[in-house]
């Protein structure tokens, strides 16, 4: 069993016994640093992180391999990458690109297949002089959004 094998076995093991969390990353250097990055779909807690650190730290031999780790959770401005992300964020505002567009408005829908953008816009009268608000909504399937993070409104 190679080392990457053995980290992604204890990392599986760890995350089983706390289902709301989930991977986003997991990177190991050729230095033997583990990087893992975490998301949740209550958040990530300090103590989730220290949990999945010593599920695998506990468990790897530093005599074998001299490796350092860090567990940490997902970056408030990092991309969202998996679809349980899109879903824990239905109602917040994201920004989101695909080749042809950039959207930044309400994500109002997410499913398995595709995430559904809502939002006003001051279109012309379509009889008259003048502009109206119309809603707006476009669905964008998960295969064209090239990039996609949440917007911090303070």
């Amino acid at each position: 069993m190679t080392f990457k094998e053995k980290v992604c076995g204890l990392l599986e093991d760890g995350l089983l016994e706390k289902p709301t969390l989930f991977l986003i990353d997991l990177t190991i250097t050729e230095s033997f640093k583990i990087i893992v990055t975490l998301d949740g779909d209550n958040g990530v807690a300090l103590q989730d992180c220290i949990d999945i650190s010593r599920s695998i730290d506990n468990n790897l031999d530093r005599e074998e391999h001299d490796f350092s780790l860090e567990v940490a959770s997902a970056g408030v401005s990092s991309p969202l990458k998996h679809i349980r992300q899109y879903k824990k964020n239905v109602g917040r505002i994201l920004q989101v690109e695909t080749d042809n567009i950039i959207i930044e408005a309400k994500l109002a829908e997410a499913n398995d297949d595709f995430i559904v953008m809502e939002w006003e816009a001051r279109e012309p009268k379509k009889i008259g002089k003048g502009k109206e608000t119309v809603q707006k909504r476009q669905e964008i399937p998960y295969s064209e959004i090239k990039k996609a993070i949440v917007i911090i409104i303070f």
